[in-house]
């Protein structure tokens, strides 16, 4: 279901884990990857088309081979700098602040970060904002398929920097959606916090 406003979000109920990022560091593609559908999250060369929180549920067979649901995956509208007119923008951060800042349910999230400008302003005050909140952060550098292998270290090495202040609930890792890269590392992170 996708929401366009915190009075619409569905009762809580499963734990969820969201996914943020700006409008251009590929989570709808992260997420199409991890979920290995093609379109579930809408990738776009235009920044910022994700304009609503997006729930999708996640779910496996058991051993009787029936679905289980297992928690809820809930994408976020991107920030940065999304082609649209402020007051728009303005709204998107009030859903996702809401969101964030409200949710029970909530019990990690993704913060989406090109692997070449990790860590851009957006990306801080996002952390710095969850941060308060004492819940689960991993950090994926995605697009890691397009950096040599000393670049592909310094960053994760500046991401691993940057989570080690907020302590053992704070990860980071590369990701390539291109490359298919950094999959099992991201479902192993995820599947841990629904369990938890």
């Amino acid at each position: 279901m996708s929401v366009a406003a915190l009075a619409d979000l569905p009762p809580p109920g499963l734990p969820e884990i969201a996914f943020a990022g700006r409008s251009n560091a590929g989570k709808s593609s992260a997420i199409n990857v991890l979920t290995d559908q093609k379109r579930l999250a809408f990738a776009s060369k235009t920044p910022g088309r994700t304009q609503l929180l997006n729930f999708f549920e996640l779910s496996e067979r058991d051993e009787d081979k029936q679905t289980v649901a297992r928690g809820t995956l809930v994408d976020l509208p991107g920030y940065g700098f999304a082609q649209a007119p402020l007051a728009q923008r303005e709204q998107w951060d009030t859903l996702v602040g809401g969101y964030v800042a409200e949710r029970q349910t909530l019990v990690g999230i993704v913060v989406v970060m090109d692997a070449r400008r990790p860590l851009m302003p957006g990306d801080e005050t996002l952390i710095d904002f969850v941060a308060q909140r004492q819940t689960s952060l991993h950090f994926l550098l995605t697009k890691s398929d397009q950096l040599n292998n000393t670049e592909r270290k310094a960053a994760l090495a500046l991401a691993q920097q940057r989570a080690a202040p907020i302590g053992a609930r704070a990860t980071a890792q590369l990701f390539s959606a291109l490359k298919r890269q950094g999959i099992d590392e991201l479902a192993y992170i995820l599947a841990g916090w629904l369990r938890s």
